[in-house]
């Protein structure tokens, strides 16, 4: 049955993501275990975008060669791998390893999962696969930080029981993907390389991505060290669920905006929402800090996300795949440089000043993007007006 099928792949998409950030409460005591400090965590963490990269500019037409299946199976298999590694050789080097082969895998993910998802529901309306694939995704990304937080409160562990939960969830995904229809034609010759295009207009709402996913990227990789000063680092999976997941309950409004008011709302929600995270992390305020979580993902999977995504299409036109593609570098180029910037600030200044200039420089490249969207917003009504009969 079709909804089954639905179903089946949405758990699995659900543990893939599940995988990404399980080890984030982790963060911390695999530093302190390593002698290191924030920026060696946040290399690590970053490890993550440099698998993405390679498939998300080199490889968009694997899916029309091999199928969907083959790549949501290979997305699994790394998944496993990448946390049985981290179960049994837990350390900051592996721990990058492993957020490698998550990247590949997520990519590999990305690629196919849409038109998979829509396959499975013989309707025009896209809405109901994007509900689907957009809730199974996020909250898989916050979920296994969540769970492993649960686990390390309990009983402090660098490998918690939440890992071979995950193994064995997985497993079943995996099962369940296996047996599953794939009835997309093969194109031998389709091409492995599409570039990246940001058509007039998309720049913007590139922008506001980078910024939104920089937050995330912040929360997720040097917040659990700026927690542990306060002996609060095993909330950080709390805090990751709070900012990951969380933003799928404002999509419903998202929605109801034009994608350029969508995102210049969550570009006026995200630095009050930083702060409110940062002051609560430096003050050991945990409260502040899952509000301001919370808050933030409205922004950054919410307003931001849809808006600025639905902005990008919209202009587009023949060129849609390569504006996602360029929308997409954008982000996570923003998951990455700046996280490893403030972390390598937070070992030479220390917590307070590090994160004092991240959320000066958001302050200023939010206000910057602001102008952007709404210049390009009145150049396109004004093309509009000119164009019409």
């Amino acid at each position: 049955m079709p909804r089954t099928a639905a179903l089946r792949l949405a758990f699995a998409l659900c543990m893939i993501t599940t995988a990404v950030n399980l080890q984030a409460p982790l963060y911390d005591a695999l530093a302190a275990r390593s002698g290191s400090g924030v920026a060696a965590t946040s290399v690590a963490f970053a490890c993550y975008v440099l698998g993405i990269l390679p498939v998300l500019l080199g490889l968009n037409g694997l899916s029309e060669r091999v199928g969907r299946k083959p790549l949501i199976v290979t997305a699994l298999l790394l998944c496993l791998a990448a946390t049985a590694l981290t179960l049994a050789l837990p350390g900051l080097v592996t721990l990058g390893l492993a957020r490698f082969l998550m990247g590949i895998g997520t990519a590999l993910t990305s690629a196919v999962a849409p038109a998979y998802m829509c396959g499975f529901f013989n309707v025009e309306d896209t809405r109901r696969p994007a509900n689907w694939l957009t809730a199974s995704t996020a909250l898989g990304f916050g979920l296994g930080a969540a769970l492993t937080s649960l686990f390390v409160l309990h009983t402090p562990s660098l490998t918690p029981p939440s890992l071979g939960l995950y193994l064995g969830a997985a497993s079943l995904a995996l099962m369940l993907v296996i047996t599953l229809k794939d009835d997309a034609p093969r194109q031998a010759q389709a091409r492995m390389l599409r570039l990246p295009a940001y058509p007039p207009g998309a720049l913007g709402y590139g922008v506001a991505i980078l910024l939104a996913w920089a937050c995330v990227g912040l929360v997720i990789a040097i917040l659990p060290s700026t927690l542990a000063r306060h002996g609060l680092s095993g909330w950080a999976g709390f805090a990751t669920f709070g900012i990951c997941s969380c933003g799928v309950l404002f999509q419903p409004w998202a929605r109801r905006l034009a994608p350029q008011m969508a995102t210049q709302v969550g570009l006026v929600i995200l630095p009050l929402a930083y702060a409110l995270i940062a002051w609560g992390a430096l003050q050991g305020e945990l409260v502040a800090v899952l509000l301001g979580t919370v808050a933030a993902s409205s922004a950054c999977y919410g307003f931001i996300y849809l808006g600025g995504l639905s902005g990008v299409l919209d202009v587009a036109q023949e060129h849609s795949s390569r504006a996602s593609a360029g929308y997409f570098l954008m982000a996570y180029l923003g998951f990455s440089i700046p996280v490893i910037t403030t972390g390598t600030l937070a070992d030479a200044l220390g917590h307070g000043a590090a994160l004092g200039i991240f959320g000066l420089a958001l302050l200023v490249g939010v206000i910057a993007t602001l102008g952007v969207i709404r210049r390009n917003g009145r150049a396109c009504a004004y093309l509009r007006e000119e164009t019409q009969p």
